[in-house]
């Protein structure tokens, strides 16, 4: 029973889910953290609205230097250790991990584990890493305590109340010796390197790694350097912080006061010393002669320069991992929310004062935009944020110039310059982004617009100015002439409001709703034209697909090779280069199987190419299942690369049925053959009773799984295709098939490969094994190397690379409807003697949001 209980436990410790906590537990702290400090948050701009303008300007460069001499620290460390680091990605480093250390318990030391991603992936191996970052930490800390000893030393001879900070000093110098001490016994294998033998003898190997270095003596020296300089630098912002708050600065006192609140800083287990800095600071600064107001002034500032100010910086330097993703959907958001303003701006009532200001200036007869263009705007601007984000070009130059006609609007109908000023930096951020929209519109279907609105303005002027120009005087109070009765018509087509044209009669009314309907119905017609987006479609001509084929028996290299020539792909046939690339399009993505057909040094070319040819047709490439060997094309255009899943290969002249790890499959074809059943190979063509057999086991199959046919990357059952192809077959013990498995053109040297693999609902399970057994004996007797068992999604991602991989992981592990993923690869790894990545390769961190949906369209039959 005693042994179960720790089984049991053992067990709940294992499903415990330690990231998920630990996620909770972190924003716990941030949120503990920001509550705990909003007085201090508070009480930041009162003091720098008082502070002397300059000095705050040096102080907040000061940090800028204070920063870069951490990246410089961090440069050295890596260069004691032998390693490169450049000094961007040592900001970065440093950003990152000061920011993590407010919310890890003893963050100063903790956050040194974390790594960033561009770390991770850079020519530094871990061990490397770890060693620089022990050293950053260790000088860090030894600094303090060279700088700290003269300084701590000095004031307590001028007031014994500093004997307090003796403790700390102390607590530093153990720490420091304890290090030492700790690194030369591992490396010299003393009494730490025997214990640690003894009870954690796994981990030995690692530590001998971690303290396997040479130590370069003149980087080392570098690296204390610099980091008395950090002192430094912190002493100045303390002095700094005097000066801006007007008080009559001391040396004596920055010097002093920079040292206790580092080592508060250092000694501090949690939350790195908030709140204990500032009482110390403040009451240490009050002992030097300071107001108590003054005193907290200048921690404040100084606050602001060694804490705050990195600290917003760190955020920054998370947010700008995501600044393409950021940039992406902030013009459509934007111009939902102006969208919104234009709406809301209607429903409220102008300001009086303003109105009189703005009529001081422009004439009340004058024109001026009505309510209902701006709500018309508003109503537009709504819509295009939906195509925006789609990425068509023409919805940005929609947005972009109602973005504009908004903020005209918005000072013409009431000098509200709040929403113009949204407007205006909405346009901005439209500018800076333009490059992001590409996809076109039908041009044939904007010209239909254009002419359509132009000839319903033509119409409303007509019939505008004839209805105006002999209506009866009592139905706008005035008598119209040619000219008014034309200038009305058009600002009723346009939407503009005219101060004098007042309708008074229900007829007036009427006629000139009717007037803006007609107006409401062109624009809105020519902005549907204009944002519908062009997406190119068609069947290939002969020529083309005579062409595809005979550049697929010259360079053919993969299984999926056979589909690049379906029925249901687009071709691009390259005009410079013997080669092609198969497609789909949907979502405005030019969605690609696997890679171009052509000569290896033709690839590159071949790609840029047809790089070219979709910006031409508006549309975003991505590229499906590219195989890892093929991803130096695709970093040379700077793609960004998910993967999605491993391909299983059998190599099929090791593969044998004896031996013991074989037991299971022996008996599992023994059982299948006591009952009856039989294995076959036909060869093509098939006879049409067959054929209709395999239909049926097909259809059977697909009811079963309840599932539809799929496309692009595999076949569907097509009885003229499966016709004119071998088939395996499991009959029962009646001859009738229980199980079959098409096999299709492979073009990779050596190999063959399977489309289909489909059984009965009653047939066994073993018959699958059978199959794909009588593949490889198949292969084998036709004196090939391989079998290629074909992807399965989601799987083999063991280090996740990105944010993508990371959320692709957890639904391949943890979401139930993806848990059949994880029979399959048990199938397959039963046979697979190795396995090869497949990625999803794409141009912008944003088109993963899109590319699912887009995928979901091209795989459909």
């Amino acid at each position: 029973m005693k042994l179960k209980g720790k089984l049991n436990l053992g067990t709940l410790l294992r499903k415990l889910h330690w990231k998920e906590l630990l996620a909770v537990l972190f924003i716990l702290l941030g949120i503990y953290f920001f509550r705990q400090q909003r007085h201090e948050l508070h009480s930041l701009m009162p003091a720098i609205e008082r502070a002397d303008r300059l000095w705050v300007v040096v102080g907040v460069l000061l940090t800028g230097g204070y920063i870069l001499l951490q990246a410089l620290m961090y440069f050295y460390s890596f260069r004691s250790v032998g390693s490169k680091l450049d000094i961007g990605k040592g900001t970065e480093l440093f950003l990152k991990r000061n920011l993590l250390s407010i919310f890890l318990p003893a963050g100063g030391v903790s956050s040194l584990a974390y790594l960033p991603q561009s770390l991770r992936r850079s020519h530094i191996n871990k061990q490397q890493i770890h060693q620089a970052s022990g050293i950053y930490g260790f000088v860090g800390i030894f600094s303090v305590f060279l700088v700290g000893i003269p300084v701590v030393g000095y004031a307590i001879l001028h007031d014994e109340s500093m004997m307090e900070a003796v403790g700390g000093l102390l607590t530093i110098c153990l720490v420091l010796g304890g290090t030492v001490w700790l690194v030369r016994s591992v490396q010299t294998k003393g009494v730490a390197y025997r214990l640690l033998s003894k009870y954690f003898p796994s981990a030995v190997h690692h530590v001998d790694e971690i303290f396997a270095f040479n130590l370069h003596t003149p980087s080392f020296v570098r690296t204390i350097l610099v980091s008395a300089g950090i002192e430094l630098v912190g002493i100045a912002h303390l002095y700094l912080s005097m000066l801006a708050t007007g008080a009559t600065p001391s040396l004596e006192a920055a010097c002093v006061g920079y040292i206790v609140a580092t080592i508060f800083l250092i000694v501090s287990p949690f939350l790195r010393g908030l709140g204990a800095i500032e009482l110390s600071l403040t009451y240490l600064l009050t002992n030097y002669g300071f107001s108590s107001l003054q005193a907290l002034e200048i921690t404040l500032l100084y606050r602001l320069f060694e804490f705050w100010l990195p600290l917003l910086a760190g955020v920054l330097a998370f947010i700008l991992k995501g600044r393409h993703l950021v940039l992406r959907l902030l013009p459509p958001v934007l111009i939902f929310l102006l969208g919104m303003v234009n709406i809301f701006s209607v429903l409220t009532p102008p300001l009086a004062s303003r109105m009189r200001m703005l009529r001081a200036y422009i004439p009340g007869e004058s024109i001026h935009a009505s309510n209902l263009l701006v709500v018309f705007l508003g109503l537009i601007l709504l819509v295009t944020a939906t195509f925006l984000f789609r990425g068509l070009r023409s919805a940005w130059i929609v947005a972009l110039f109602v973005s504009v006609l908004s903020a005209i609007g918005h000072i013409s109908k009431a000098l509200d310059y709040e929403e113009a000023a949204m407007a205006l930096g909405t346009s901005i951020i439209l500018i800076i982004t333009a490059r992001q929209y590409r996809v076109k519109s039908n041009r044939q279907l904007v010209n239909i617009g254009v002419i359509t609105a132009v000839a319903t303005l033509v119409v409303v002027l007509i019939f505008g100015t004839i209805g105006f120009y002999f209506l009866n005087v009592r139905h706008f109070g005035m008598d119209f002439t040619w000219q008014r009765s034309l200038r009305a018509s058009f600002h009723g087509f346009l939407l503009l409001e005219d101060d004098g044209l007042s309708p008074v009669t229900r007829f007036g009314r009427e006629f000139l709703s009717a007037i803006r309907v007609l107006g409401v119905g062109a624009w809105a017609f020519l902005f549907y034209t204009i944002i519908r987006p062009y997406l190119p479609a068609g069947k290939q001509t002969n020529a083309a697909l005579e062409k595809a084929q005979y550049y697929l028996s010259q360079y053919g290299s993969s299984a999926m090779d056979h589909f690049k020539v379906g029925d249901d792909k687009l071709l691009y046939i390259s005009e410079r280069h013997q080669g092609f690339i198969a497609y789909r399009v949907a979502s405005s993505f030019a969605v690609v199987l696997e890679e171009p057909v052509c000569a290896d040094d033709a690839k590159l070319p071949l790609l840029q190419e047809f790089e070219e040819q979709c910006r031409k047709m508006g549309l975003r490439p991505a590229f499906y299942r590219v195989d890892e060997q093929s991803m130096y094309y695709f970093e040379h255009l700077r793609k960004k690369r998910l993967l999605i899943g491993q391909e299983g290969i059998v190599d099929v002249s090791a593969f044998t049925l004896s031996g013991k790890d074989k037991k299971s499959m022996r008996n599992g074809l023994n059982s299948l053959a006591a009952k009856g059943y039989v294995t076959t190979m036909h060869h093509a063509p098939l006879p049409s009773a067959l054929v209709q057999e395999l239909k049926e086991v097909s259809d059977e199959w697909l009811k079963q799984y309840e599932v539809k046919e799929m496309t692009f990357s595999q076949g569907l059952f097509d009885p003229d295709d499966i016709r004119e192809q071998d088939v395996i077959t499991v009959t029962d013990a009646e001859g009738q098939v229980a199980a079959f498995l098409n096999i299709i053109p492979d073009y990779a040297p050596g190999e063959c490969t399977y489309d289909l693999i489909r059984k009965r609902t009653e047939a066994p399970g073993g018959c699958m094994d059978a199959l794909i057994i009588a593949l490889i004996q198949h292969a084998q007797a036709q004196g090939l190397q391989y079998l290629n068992l074909g992807l399965v999604p989601m799987s083999g991602i063991q280090q996740p690379q990105n944010t993508a991989e990371q959320v692709v992981k957890f639904a391949y592990e943890k979401i139930k409807a993806f848990r059949h993923y994880h029979g399959l690869r048990e199938f397959k790894e039963k046979y697979a003697t190795e396995w090869s990545n497949k990625y999803l390769v794409y141009e912008h961190d944003f088109d993963l949001i899109q590319l699912p949906a887009a995928l979901s369209k091209v795989m459909k039959a």
